[in-house]
């Protein structure tokens, strides 16, 4: 598998959400901004026109000429001027009819939200709008000053302001994603990188001990990924190492076991001839060969069968799990003396799986039990979601201590006199391969009790 090349790469996107969240954070910052701007641009409109006003008050008559007021209200860009102290009216400029306004904004009794929407209503105009402005002065304690004036230069003022600040926020946020990415990078994208490297290169030749990675030495969560990598890849290579050792011993071995099983056939021929001499003491001896080469060649079977190499296919059909417990119980004590085979199984109750594979496992731990010596063996079954657990248990004499730590490693020390070790080993492949478990959940003097989860229905 490649590199991702940088537009698909964890560091591009870094780059682009650092924008995209300081882009964000910025329009949280630009909204009250902008409603702020356009208060103080109108505040300051309105002592403008409280000052124009005040010319009145120099006048003799309290009456100025129309050039002067025409160039006052040319000043302030406004069309009329109106002062009150109080609820007195005092002073008012801009006589000659002035045009009806179309909006009427009181800055007195606006709150935050009402000045953020008419801040966003005057930018989103599509046109130009005569409003009114009403305020305190702040030349003046008391003095209210109503102005009536064209929206169009706050309207510009707003959109440059805005403009200035989309220009800014860009920038710190080019600046703030470049400062985000470099630290990132340097402090998780390169070590994910070299993990991935490592990875990748430990899997094209897993026997190499030098495409082992190196850890680092942090203290922080990377170093203890590369911790951890480390001495999983030093695990996975002794475990295929075993494995290509033990694939080789098997497959020399099944060689083996071929001519040996040929041997074998021949001694058992020979000593059904042995069965036919008159001699008394090899006739009394004939019986222990014949179990001993009987023995051998079960052995030389089972070898063959575990050596098989993959796991057991899986053929799942809906199986009634109390007809398979009894043909189990059939097999078994159809060729064993004594013991008794005890199917407590709830009839219709089923399980997904391999016929013959858990025929197979029912087996094996029947033969184990009452080849231990156990008497009786009572196979039970507890339906819960999605799952049956089967439990086999015996009145067997239990399974020794030394046999419990390998019970189900292939080769292992068997818990029975002649046994070759592979039959609970080849029980839980079956069980695994069912998507199942096998486990040892008692054993000891009044008996050994197995336990089988295999599921109710096909797992995908």
């Amino acid at each position: 598998m490649k590199h991702p090349g940088f537009r698909s790469s964890l560091s591009a996107r870094l780059l682009l959400l650092t924008v995209v969240f300081v882009m964000i954070a910025e329009i949280l910052i630009y909204v009250p901004s902008i409603a702020r701007y356009r208060l103080t641009w109108l505040q300051g409109r309105l002592q403008d026109a409280h000052l124009a006003a005040l010319t009145l008050d120099a006048a003799p008559s309290g009456a100025i000429g129309a050039d002067l007021e025409r160039r006052l209200l040319g000043y302030t860009h406004s069309f009329s001027i109106e002062t009150t102290v109080g609820s007195t009216y005092r002073r008012m400029l801009g006589t000659l009819s002035p045009p009806e306004p179309e909006a009427t904004f009181d800055l007195q009794a606006s709150g935050p939200f009402a000045l953020i929407y008419d801040a966003f209503d005057t930018l989103l105009q599509t046109h130009d709008r005569v409003v009114q402005v009403v305020g305190a002065s702040p030349n003046e304690e008391g003095v209210s000053v109503a102005v009536v004036m064209d929206e169009s230069p706050l309207r510009r003022e707003m959109i440059a302001y805005s403009t200035r600040i989309l220009q800014l926020s860009l920038f710190i946020s080019l600046i703030t994603a470049i400062l985000v990415f470099f630290s990132l990078r340097w402090l998780l994208v390169r070590p994910m990188s070299r993990l991935t490297r490592a990875m990748m290169q430990f899997r094209e030749k897993p026997e190499d001990a030098s495409r082992v990675i190196r850890p680092s030495g942090r203290q922080d969560e990377v170093g203890v990924a590369e911790a951890e990598l480390a001495a999983m890849q030093d695990a996975l290579r002794t475990a295929l190492h075993q494995r290509a050792r033990l694939a080789a011993l098997g497959e020399a071995v099944t060689k083996i076991n071929h001519d040996l099983r040929n041997i074998l056939a021949t001694a058992q021929l020979l000593s059904d001839r042995l069965g036919e001499s008159g001699d008394p003491e090899v006739r009394r001896v004939t019986p222990t060969l014949f179990a001993a080469l009987d023995r051998a060649v079960a052995l030389a079977a089972r070898v063959v069968e575990f050596a098989k190499t993959g796991a057991p296919s899986i053929r799942r059909r809906p199986i009634a799990l109390s007809e398979l417990v009894a043909d189990a119980g059939a097999a078994l004590t159809a060729g064993c003396s004594g013991g008794d085979w005890i199917n407590a199984v709830p009839a219709g109750l089923t399980v997904m799986g391999d016929r013959e594979e858990l025929l197979r496992v029912l087996l094996n731990l029947g033969r184990n039990a009452l080849d231990g010596g156990a008497k009786r063996v009572e196979v039970s079954a507890v339906p819960r979601i999605g799952w049956v657990s089967l439990t086999v248990a015996d009145d067997g004499p239990g399974i020794p201590w030394a046999a419990r730590e390998t019970l189900f490693q292939p080769f292992a020390a068997s818990s029975k006199t002649g046994g070759s070790g592979l039959g609970l080993a080849i029980a839980r492949e079956a069980m695994h391969a069912h998507g199942g478990e096998i486990q040892l959940v008692e054993t000891g003097a009044g008996g050994t009790v197995f336990r089988l989860d295999l599921p109710a229905r096909h797992l995908r």
